[in-house]
């Protein structure tokens, strides 16, 4: 089993990089579900910039169409073998400014009914490393992959969604020891040998 499994960006155009590894571990700020060194990525505009903000979305939940990212294809982070998918879980509407209070109020319970919950729509590659990577909060219906089929670097997965425990569109990624999340052990990952830091834009081709 590789020690640091290195990764493709599983994405095209520009991304900004939130609780990144690089910056702490557990990166998430806990080391559940095998999360110590998950990365998210938040998909911006040209100016790096995601949905515009106005009184209404502080005050009310917004929908995902309206952020630049919601839809965009994702791609496998690696080569190896579909081991794990899931694309019917809805994706909820985005929450900034007081509706993300009352959501970060529900996290407990999302939690607690286990990591499915909180990955949403989700696809994990077995690579030919050994380690498992999870591709989560996928659109709703967007997942173009199936059980045992073999992938390689830049095949699409599916959408980019607002699925699971997700404030707004974007990508989370992990890597594990083995396909059972609650018996995995996190495994560190880096992007063509390096992690970009919190608030860093990937410029990905």
């Amino acid at each position: 089993m590789a020690l640091t499994v290195d990764l493709a960006y599983p994405f095209e155009g520009r991304w900004l990089t939130q609780n990144s590894p690089a910056d702490r571990v557990p990166s998430h700020g806990t080391a559940v579900f095998a999360t110590s060194f998950a990365i998210d990525f938040v998909p911006v505009d040209h100016a790096g910039r995601t949905a515009p903000i106005t009184l209404g979305s502080l005050l009310r939940p917004e929908p995902p169409e309206r952020f630049p990212g919601f839809g965009r294809p994702i791609r496998s982070p690696a080569d190896g073998v579909v081991v794990a998918v899931h694309h019917h879980a809805p994706d909820h509407p985005s929450f900034r400014g007081l509706p993300s209070v009352g959501y970060a109020l529900t996290q407990r319970r999302r939690a607690a009914a286990g990591w499915g919950e909180l990955a949403g729509n989700h696809v994990m590659v077995e690579t030919s490393e050994g380690p498992v990577v999870a591709v989560c909060h996928l659109q709703r219906g967007s997942v173009q992959v199936q059980m045992g089929q073999r992938v390689g670097r830049g095949d699409v997965l599916g959408r980019c969604g607002n699925s699971g425990n997700s404030t707004e569109p974007h990508v989370h990624l992990q890597a594990i020891d083995r396909v059972d999340v609650l018996r995995a052990s996190a495994v560190p990952i880096t992007f063509g040998g390096r992690l970009p830091h919190n608030g860093e834009i990937v410029d990905a081709p």
